[in-house]
């Protein structure tokens, strides 16, 4: 497919027997980019390292950027970043949020783009999407491009915990959230989840990433339309290091005589930090002396500053290299979040050998072969549930190393390579979603 972007060369064509796929991230990506978009960077390196002839894949990634350009992974696989017509950049700032969308209601420079390529996947609900679906419906029904969709984020519980946090920063708008049945964030959330419900019901096939959401998602659109889209570890990058300790306290300046309790992800509400922060609070009244490790960046980060002071140490983002490290420097993971559709730092923690506490009815809960021996599962997901829970490891270091140890087992004999998913879970559905030019009807109302 050719692409022509600003400043840049156009992309080699692809191969007239390839199959050409668009995938719509429409996220900003940078160093800071979330775990949504860094799932799409480990597809697309797998596919690149993926052998061309076998695969018959010319792979597109859709993002946003400040500027239109292309990179380049190899000749049949790359990045196009589109500017954003419509920047949420100003709402996230009022909330402190770093995610990035566009929410145009059409992208007109992804709108000339999508008709070269025989497969549209949307992984979010905003302008990439509501475009493609557009373009879909308006198009000859024996000549549409497949449709399928991937969730890769809780959008609608993520609507809920921002528009609660934006109210919680207004005076006298905090009344807005303490209706019986939710208040507004309740409505945003629901606002969301409908938006998401029209989007998915237009897709030849869904990509869910739990059994549960499967079978959410087979409700709204037939359960012969959905099948599960798993997360891949990179082995080699994520794993035990015992020098990584060392390393980390001459880096970082963290306490090496202290057990390190490491988050990784977006500081805000959304993710529960304040929680963490709380329960380990808790635990330095009793007289125990756990050090926190934040990586990410957030709205939160001053609150849990104020709250535990020297015991913890802010590292902001990490690229993959150095986060690996991070992950084998510190002694357990702890992620309170109830918003992750699948969480891949729990699996990159247990492959860096940490055991790892999460709420019980989370859906990271899924990384875990043996709950209880390889990771920890919170019941009462309060400030003092997560507190007896993190006290039980602290105060117990060869249970907690034996739980790194089976942590590590399972991440090594039950986590698949970003590889292994791309070829069992992708591109068997992009392919038969292809089929679908040159017999399909009209879409789906």
């Amino acid at each position: 497919m050719g692409i022509t972007a600003p400043n840049t060369s156009g992309t080699a064509p692809a191969p007239p027997d390839a199959l050409s796929v668009a995938v719509l991230v429409e996220l900003l990506r940078n160093d800071t980019s979330g775990g949504h978009v860094k799932c799409w960077e480990r597809f697309a390196e797998a596919a690149a390292r993926h052998a061309d002839d076998r695969a018959g894949l010319d792979l597109t990634v859709y993002v946003l950027g400040h500027h239109e350009h292309v990179e380049e992974l190899s000749p049949r696989v790359r990045f196009v970043a589109l500017r954003p017509m419509l920047s949420s950049a100003p709402v996230m700032r009022a909330v402190g949020t770093v995610d990035i969308t566009d929410l145009a209601p059409h992208h007109f420079r992804l709108a000339e783009l999508l008709p070269g390529h025989h497969v549209w996947h949307l992984t979010h609900t905003f302008a990439f999407a509501s475009t493609a679906v557009r373009l879909a419906r308006r198009a000859d029904p024996a000549s549409r491009a497949g449709l399928v969709a991937s969730l890769h984020t809780d959008v609608p519980a993520l609507a809920s915990a921002y528009t609660r946090q934006a109210l919680s920063r207004v005076p006298g708008l905090s009344r807005l959230t303490e209706h019986p049945v939710g208040g507004l964030p309740h409505l945003v959330g629901e606002l969301a989840r409908r938006r998401r419900d029209r989007l998915v019901r237009q897709c030849d096939r869904v990509l869910a990433s739990s059994s549960d959401t499967c079978r959410e998602i087979g409700a709204i659109t037939g359960s012969e339309r959905v099948s599960l889209l798993r997360r891949g570890v990179d082995h080699e990058r994520f794993r035990p290091d015992p020098a990584a300790r060392h390393e980390l306290a001459r880096v970082h300046g963290v306490p090496l005589d202290r057990p390190l309790v490491l988050f990784v992800g977006r500081v805000d509400a959304s993710k529960r930090v304040q929680l963490l922060a709380q329960a380990i609070a808790r635990l330095r009244h009793r007289g125990h002396r756990p050090h926190l490790v934040v990586v990410g960046r957030g709205a939160a980060t001053g609150l849990v500053t104020r709250l535990l002071g020297p015991d913890v140490t802010h590292l902001g983002p990490q690229p993959q290299e150095r986060l690996a490290r991070v992950y084998a420097g510190c002694d357990l993971f702890a992620l309170p979040s109830h918003t992750e559709t699948v969480g891949n730092v729990v699996a990159e923690a247990m492959a860096c050998g940490l055991p790892v506490v999460l709420p019980e009815c989370a859906a990271t809960r899924q990384w875990l072969a043996a709950p209880g021996a390889d990771g920890l599962l919170v019941r009462d997901d309060t400030q003092e549930g997560w507190a007896r829970a993190l006290e039980d490891l602290l105060t117990r270091p060869d249970a907690r190393r034996a739980m790194g140890r089976r942590a590590a087992r399972t991440a090594r004999t039950r986590h698949p390579t970003w590889t292994r998913v791309l070829e069992e879970d992708l591109l068997p559905v992009w392919r038969e979603a292809a089929k679908t030019r040159g017999r399909a009807g009209a879409l789906r109302s």
